[in-house]
C-alpha cells in the first residue's frame, strides 16, 4: 500500500530546513531588537473567531470540523485573529502599547497551485494600542529592516491609505456591504468586475471615473498632490492624504527611503481603518506578494473595545522562495569532518569531534567503519570545509592532519591546538 503526503502539503528535507531555520532566526533577532516578544497560539480555534473576522464565506475556504463534544472548530487560516483573541483573554490589563510577534503554520482548503499550499507558514507581528503615525512608520521600518538583514535585494514596498477610497465612497453615499464589496474587488485587482458592480449599484459616473483613476495611481509624493486636486472638497479623503504625507515624513526618520505610493491597495473588511502596505518580489511572478500589513481595529469587532493595532505578516514560504531564487547556495551539513584512518584511531577521533561540538563548531565523524577513500568521498558530499585525518603515526606525535577540502592542502596541527587553528581559519 502506497502512503503519500496529503495534497497541498510539503515535506522539507535537510537543505530546505536549514534555509528556513536561518530565515526564522534572522527574523526573530530583528523583531526582538524592536522590542517585540514571541507568542504561540493553538493551531485550531473556535470557528466563530474566523467567521466574525472574515464573514461566513470563509467557511468554504478553511478546514473546519466538529470535535467529540460537537464544538465547531477550525484549523487557523491566519494568525491575526488568534493574536487578537489572545489579547482579549490574557492581555487586556497589560500596559499599552503591546508588541508581539508570532511564527507558525496556517491552513486553507483551496486548490493547490504554484506558490499556494494548503499548509503554509506566516511570520508576523502586532503593535496593539499605539494609535499614531509613528507606530505605523516603525512597523513598516521593521518589515524593511528584516528584508535588509536577510539580504533580499529586489523587493518593492507599496504604501496606501484606505481612508482615501473609503472617504470617496462615503461621500457618494456608498456604505456598508456595498462599500466592502468594492474594496474587496479593488484588493483582488478585478477591475472588470468592479466596473460591473459600480454599474449594478448605479454609482455616479463622475465618482466612478474618479475611483477608477485613483486606484491606478502609483509613484512618489507627486501622486498625493494629484489626488488632492481630484477629490475636491471630500474632507475624509483629504484628511487621509494628510495622514499619508505625515507617514512619509516619518519614514525618512526611520530610514525607509525606497517606497512607492500605491492608492490601489485595498482591504475588503471594514475593520481596516487607515495605512496599508504590501511588499512584492516581481521575480516570483503571480505569487509576488511576500508581505502585507496595515492598521485595523479587530479588537473592537470582537469585543466593542477600541484598541487600534498595526501589524503585518510575511508569507514565510514565499520569502524563503525569493531568497533561494536570488542566491542558491551549496548546502553544508557540517563545517568539519573527523576521519579515523584506522579502527584503532576511532576512540581518539570520537573524543576530538566531541570537543569540537562543545566549542560550537558544527562537526561530524565517520560512524560506519568506512575505508579512508570512502570517508573522504562522503565528507565531500557533505560539503565540509575541513577534514581532520586521525592517523596512528600522527597521534604518536600528538598531532592530526587537517585537510582543506577546497584547496586540497594539508597541515599537521597539534591536537590541543585544533580548535584554535579552526577558529583562526
Amino acid at each position: 500500500m502506497e502512503i503519500t503526503r496529503p495534497r497541498g502539503t510539503r515535506d522539507f528535507l535537510f537543505e530546505e530546513m536549514k534555509k528556513r531555520k536561518e530565515v526564522e532566526r534572522t527574523l526573530k533577532r530583528v523583531f526582538e531588537t524592536y522590542g517585540y516578544h514571541e507568542i504561540k497560539t493553538p493551531i485550531f480555534e473556535d470557528l466563530k473567531l474566523f467567521t466574525l473576522k472574515s464573514g461566513e464565506e470563509i467557511v468554504k475556504q478553511i478546514y473546519h470540523f466538529k470535535d467529540k463534544a460537537n464544538r465547531d472548530l477550525a484549523l487557523r487560516p491566519e494568525l491575526t485573529a488568534p493574536a487578537a483573541r489572545l489579547y482579549l483573554n490574557e492581555l487586556r490589563k497589560h500596559p499599552k502599547p503591546i508588541k508581539m510577534y508570532y511564527y507558525g503554520s496556517c491552513f486553507r482548503y483551496e486548490r493547490p497551485q504554484a506558490g499556494r499550499f494548503r499548509q503554509f507558514w506566516q511570520f508576523g507581528c502586532e503593535l496593539m494600542g499605539a494609535e499614531s503615525p509613528q507606530a505605523e512608520a516603525e512597523v513598516i521600518a521593521l518589515a524593511v529592516h528584516c528584508l535588509r538583514e536577510l539580504g533580499l535585494k529586489e523587493y518593492k514596498l507599496h504604501i496606501g491609505h484606505l481612508g482615501i477610497l473609503r472617504g470617496l465612497l462615503e461621500d457618494a453615499g456608498i456604505r456598508g456591504g456595498s462599500q466592502d464589496r468594492i474594496m474587496g474587488l479593488i484588493d483582488k485587482g478585478d477591475v472588470q468586475e468592479l466596473k460591473l458592480h459600480l454599474e449594478r449599484i448605479e454609482a455616479d459616473e463622475n465618482m466612478k471615473s474618479l475611483l477608477l483613476s485613483i486606484i491606478g495611481m502609483e509613484g512618489g509624493l507627486g501622486v498625493l498632490e494629484n489626488v488632492e486636486k481630484m477629490v475636491g472638497g471630500c474632507e475624509p479623503a483629504l484628511e487621509s492624504i494628510d495622514d499619508l504625507r505625515e507617514l512619509i515624513r516619518l519614514l525618512d526618520d526611520f530610514k525607509v527611503e525606497d517606497y512607492n505610493l500605491d492608492l490601489g491597495i485595498a482591504r475588503g473588511l471594514d475593520y481596516y481603518t487607515g495605512i496599508v502596505f504590501e511588499i512584492y518580489v516581481p521575480s516570483l511572478g503571480a505569487q509576488k506578494q511576500i508581505c502585507g500589513g496595515g492598521t485595523y481595529n479587530l479588537i473592537e469587532l470582537f469585543s466593542g473595545e477600541k484598541i487600534q493595532s498595526t501589524g503585518f505578516a510575511f508569507g514565510f514560504d514565499r520569502l524563503v522562495a525569493a531568497l533561494k531564487k536570488q542566491k542558491d547556495e551549496l548546502f553544508q551539513f557540517a563545517k568539519v569532518f573527523v576521519a579515523p584512518v584506522s579502527d584503532s584511531t576511532r576512540p581518539p577521533a570520537y573524543r576530538i569531534v566531541q570537543e569540537l561540538r562543545e566549542e560550537g563548531i558544527p562537526s561530524d565523524v565517520d560512524l560506519s567503519g568506512r575505508k579512508l577513500r570512502k570517508i573522504l568521498s562522503y565528507a565531500d558530499h557533505l560539503n565540509v570545509e575541513k577534514v581532520i585525518l586521525v592517523g596512528e603515526r600522527d597521534l604518536k606525535e600528538g598531532k592530526v592532519t587537517i585537510k582543506d577540502m577546497k584547496t586540497g592542502s594539508q597541515e599537521l596541527v597539534e591536537i590541543d591546538k585544533i580548535i584554535e587553528y579552526l577558529k583562526e581559519e
